[in-house]
């Protein structure tokens, strides 16, 4: 059995504009995928009028908690006191929002009691990840 954390978060877009638009989004794990975390933005909250779904690094977010962490499409770093900021880099633009870092601590301590931190590679089934590369393959 699988269980799957989803967490329903408030965004802040950040932009030009001077307030900043609140936009829904969700947090997600699966500990079939226990190194990563998703999240996603709603066709209503894109650009493109469509889903968007970001992967990243469970470790990634969390460091974001503490310091300023990322070097590629993700970043994320504390804002303040109640605030953690992430950075999406995509070749059309970059998106910044803000999330309550409370949010993010209680999204990351579910998933850490479905797959504690350091325990991931026990969650791999490398039996089951080659057989369906060798499906695709064919």
């Amino acid at each position: 059995m699988s269980t799957v954390i989803e967490q329903p978060v408030e965004a802040r877009l950040i932009s030009a504009a001077p307030r900043m638009r609140r936009i829904p989004a969700a947090l997600h794990y699966d500990p079939r995928d226990p190194f990563a975390v998703h999240m996603t933005f709603p066709a209503q909250a894109t650009l493109e009028g469509v889903e968007v779904c970001w992967t990243f690094a469970r470790e990634l977010l969390a460091a974001g908690l503490v310091g300023a962490e990322g070097h590629g499409d993700v970043r994320v770093r504390p804002y303040g006191f109640e605030r953690t900021e992430l950075e999406f880099h995509a070749p059309e633009g970059t998106a910044v929002v803000h999330l309550h870092a409370g949010d993010v601590r209680r999204f990351l301590d579910a998933t850490g009691t479905l797959v504690p931190v350091g325990r991931e590679h026990l969650m791999i089934d490398l039996d089951r990840d080659l057989a369906e590369l060798m499906r695709d393959a064919c």
